[in-house]
């Protein structure tokens, strides 16, 4: 089970602000920088953890568990610090990591066109659901320059934020739109890129998976905390909630999914880190990370039964992260019909 970090309480206390202002408090971001958090995946020659899978997994689960939304930012700051060490030079690096503990934003689709000119590449283009965009420093930004996928790391300052995110569910991510307008980026802050390398798309499905099994632990503590209470089942002789077999059977069950939902993740996370995976592993462990959650998921529909209609209130935490956990499972690193079928092929592909 993760446990609570200090900073957490603070995330929590603040959770429904950051939903209501559709982007992190002022307050959480102030504890995950002071607690370290924007500078795990921060090179550690710039003076940043550059922690591992498990490592990132772990902690950003935590953080889930208090607000899913500020996790979710906090995830895409690694991912977004991971493609810009990857790809920029000496000097590029030297810039954008001058703060280890700035946050990153970013998007990994090429939806921008750069032209090459004297002093740097001309950047123009729209690039949606970018987390975190309202405040993080730097946006690491996939492009296509002169016919080749790159990324260039721009200062969020040079760049426009269109505000296009209405969601039901991780409405405090802030995952708007940016905009380029014929934007110079400096030569040493754009870079040719092979793609996306297997280990770093598992380090990525991470960074979204670690943000919903915190919400589903969180979901799992709201839970708990009524079976603590006088609550008791409506329209039943029961005094109590855990007077009632049922009831224990549907909290069993939930818990069950959770952990094993985080069982997976971590056990996965393990394995990224390993040295001896192949390419040949990837479709088995994208196939345990979608699982990982689909059974989130139904943990909570096992939550939200035992609190019943009073669970979809405005003022019990519950649905938030019941909405939190439906949409963040639902992101393209966690698509279980494509997880299914590449586990599939790759089952034939074996017998032949």
């Amino acid at each position: 089970m993760i446990d609570h970090h200090p900073g957490n309480e603070i995330l929590r206390a603040h959770a429904g602000k950051t939903e209501q202002d559709g982007r992190p408090a002022a307050e959480s971001l102030g504890a995950l920088r002071e607690n370290g958090v924007f500078a795990l995946r921060t090179p550690a020659d710039h003076g940043g953890a550059w922690a591992n899978a498990e490592t990132i997994a772990r902690r950003l689960t935590a953080l889930g568990r208090a607000c899913p939304s500020t996790a979710w930012v906090a995830g895409t700051c690694v991912t977004a610090k991971n493609l810009a060490a990857g790809c920029l030079p000496g000097p590029g690096a030297q810039e954008c990591f001058a703060d280890p503990d700035s946050l990153f934003c970013g998007s990994g689709v090429p939806a921008a066109r750069g032209e090459r000119v004297p002093g740097g590449v001309r950047v123009t283009g729209r690039w949606p659901n970018v987390s975190g965009c309202e405040d993080a420093a730097w946006a690491t930004l996939a492009l296509m320059v002169e016919g080749a996928f790159s990324l260039a790391v721009v200062p969020v300052t040079d760049l426009t934020v269109e505000r296009t995110w209405h969601m039901a569910g991780m409405r405090g991510t802030g995952s708007h739109t940016l905009v380029a307008d014929d934007v110079l980026v400096p030569a040493h802050r754009v870079a040719a890129a092979a793609g996306f390398p297997f280990e770093d798309r598992l380090l990525y499905s991470m960074t979204v998976l670690g943000p919903v099994v915190g919400a589903a632990r969180g979901a799992l503590d709201v839970t708990e905390a009524m079976f603590a209470s006088d609550r008791k089942p409506f329209m039943s002789a029961y005094s109590r909630m855990g007077e009632s077999p049922g009831a224990r059977h549907w909290l069993a069950e939930a818990t069950h999914l959770v952990n094993r939902a985080e069982h997976t993740m971590l056990t996965v996370a393990g394995e990224a880190d390993s040295a001896e995976l192949s390419q040949a592993d990837a479709p088995r462990l994208f196939m345990d990370l979608a699982d990982a959650g689909r059974d989130c998921r139904a943990a909570v529909e096992r939550m939200l039964d035992l609190h019943g209609a009073s669970g979809f209130s405005t003022t019990n935490a519950l649905q938030r992260y019941w909405r939190d956990v439906a949409v963040g499972s639902r992101h393209p690193h966690l698509n279980p019909y494509l997880a299914v079928e590449a586990f599939g092929t790759a089952l034939v592909d074996e017998g032949r």
